[in-house]
């Protein structure tokens, strides 16, 4: 029967008559294939006609075709997947450690690879537990030293840098515009010609001078640029010391840079108080005028006839013009980001001996610098009884106190002054150069001093030559008797209970 599309109704050979002869058999006997035999298709009489003998064998074989196509296609996919990861693995690993195809070497491969991912494992574990050594010297601290000098200061500028000269440290040196010009030219020359110093590099000519008056604010004005000289040429330092030359160091710089080592880089050395006394009245109130400002010759203040009150937005601190400052307050003055620096700054434009009150008030009116506060100038100075403008000068009788003082620093020293050679000799180890005693033997007594003005205080730095021609190792430190007396000081102001209390008070 057909249906409408004009197509036979079709049958499985499984709904056939059973006793239709098939090529499988049907009751009894054991019957083969023949190409003769007949498949019923369908009911009625109706019989499909011969097929022939291949067809039949597909159409009997189509689930075995299928199930063999299947498992070509699973044993390609697989051989294809197992040769990518093999040919990738072997790709890799040997382009990550041998030069050479490791599959020709095959279990040699296998150890490297695992040797090597060993070692990488330890390397890694190494570098996470021990960090890599700091290189030398990375303890060992570096100073900023400003030394500043007028008419006549050029000799003992110059004796004052070679006794406190280190390869570590830098040097802005300074000659007002009091000095000649011919004494400016012979300082820039001296240190242009000086061996050690061209080799180091770290010792800075202000060559475009500034007139400087004590008592004004020209002083604070030339210590601000010898700040910004150091943040701009200087390198890395830690802390920053203003000297004249009439200061002279009472230890060497290995004593100072080995105490220095031990103490917190953010320390702020700045003697002050802030009970201003007399020094309202004196100080305070008045207002001034620095003519270092605009002219060209030193001269005194003026005096306004006017009077201030006291400001109410900052609170006055007084105190020493000498001091040592960490890099980070150094940074903080000069840039000024809050805008106290450049407020003060001004303020103290008209205030009398400004050096003694800038840092102090600056320090002390932001928050976060009053933790950080040493009261002590570093220096010895004996004042006379009533205190003067100036501060008594020392001499040989007043060794002793210097040593009781345990200070780095001292002055006032008086020009070529006998005190001077005896520190040399006593505290600094420095001895006169052959040249030196020649020129003594023969009576030139100037040669002779200034050849001794010229060697430096023996270090670590020098090695083995006592003349120190040459720098060495700038890191290696040989302190002595001045760093006890120095770490006797530091314990007293920065390691006791005198430290916080005494801040800003």
């Amino acid at each position: 029967m057909q249906t409408a599309n004009g197509r036979g109704e079709q049958h499985s050979p499984r709904s056939a008559n059973k006793s239709a002869s098939s090529p499988r058999g049907g009751g009894g006997g054991d019957h083969h294939y023949s190409p003769s035999a007949k498949t019923p298709r369908g009911g009625g009489g109706w019989a499909s006609p011969k097929l022939p003998s291949s067809a039949a064998w597909l159409l009997d074989s189509r689930w075995a075709l299928s199930a063999a196509l299947s498992l070509l296609l699973f044993l390609a996919v697989a051989l294809a997947v197992t040769s990518f990861s093999s040919s990738s693995l072997a790709d890799i690993t040997a382009s990550s450690f041998f030069p050479f195809n490791p599959a020709a070497h095959g279990a040699d491969f296998v150890e490297a690879h695992v040797d090597a991912s060993q070692q990488q494992q330890t390397a890694a574990a190494n570098t996470t537990t021990t960090p890599p050594p700091p290189p030398p010297g990375a303890g060992v601290p570096r100073l900023a030293y400003l030394i500043s000098g007028s008419k006549g200061d050029l000799d003992r500028l110059w004796r004052a840098l070679h006794a406190l000269y280190h390869p570590r440290n830098q040097y802005v040196v300074h000659l007002d515009r009091e000095a000649p010009v011919a004494e400016r030219l012979e300082l820039a020359a001296r240190v242009a010609n000086s061996s050690v110093f061209r080799r180091a590099g770290n010792v800075h000519v202000v060559r475009r001078a500034n007139m400087v008056t004590y008592r004004g604010p020209t002083m604070v004005a030339n210590t601000l640029h010898a700040c910004a000289i150091l943040l701009r040429r200087g390198g890395a330092w830690d802390w920053f010391i203003n000297l004249s030359a009439s200061d002279y160091p009472l230890m060497t710089q290995d004593d100072i840079l080995h105490v220095f080592s031990s103490v917190p880089r953010h320390v702020n050395f700045i003697e002050h108080t802030g009970y201003l006394g007399w020094k309202e009245g004196q100080r305070a109130r008045p207002l001034i005028v620095d003519p270092g400002l605009y002219g060209s010759k030193k001269q005194d203040i003026f005096w306004a006839s006017q009077k201030r009150d006291l400001p109410t937005a900052f609170k006055l601190f007084t105190g020493s013009a000498w001091v040592a400052l960490s890099r980070d307050f150094v940074e903080y003055t000069v840039w000024g980001w809050d805008n106290l620096p450049r407020t003060l700054l001004m303020y103290y434009a008209n205030f009398v001996s400004s050096p003694e009150g800038y840092f102090q008030t600056l320090v002390c009116n932001a928050p976060r610098f009053v933790p950080t506060v040493a009261n002590h100038d570093l220096h010895h100075i004996q004042w006379d009884v009533p205190p003067r403008q100036h501060p008594h000068p020392l001499a040989l009788a007043d060794m002793p106190a210097m040593l009781r003082s345990g200070a780095p620093f001292a002055r006032k020293f008086p020009r070529n002054d006998p005190v001077l050679d005896a520190i040399d000799a006593e505290l600094l180890g420095r001895r006169p150069t052959s040249s030196a005693a020649a020129a003594n033997a023969t009576g030139a007594g100037a040669g002779a001093a200034a050849a001794a003005a010229e060697q430096f205080v023996p270090g670590g730095w020098c090695g083995a030559d006592a003349e120190c021609r040459d720098v060495y190792n700038d890191w290696v430190l040989k302190p002595g008797a001045g760093a006890d007396r120095f770490q006797r000081l530091i314990d007293v102001i920065v390691r006791s209970e005198a430290f916080p209390n005494r801040q800003c008070k």
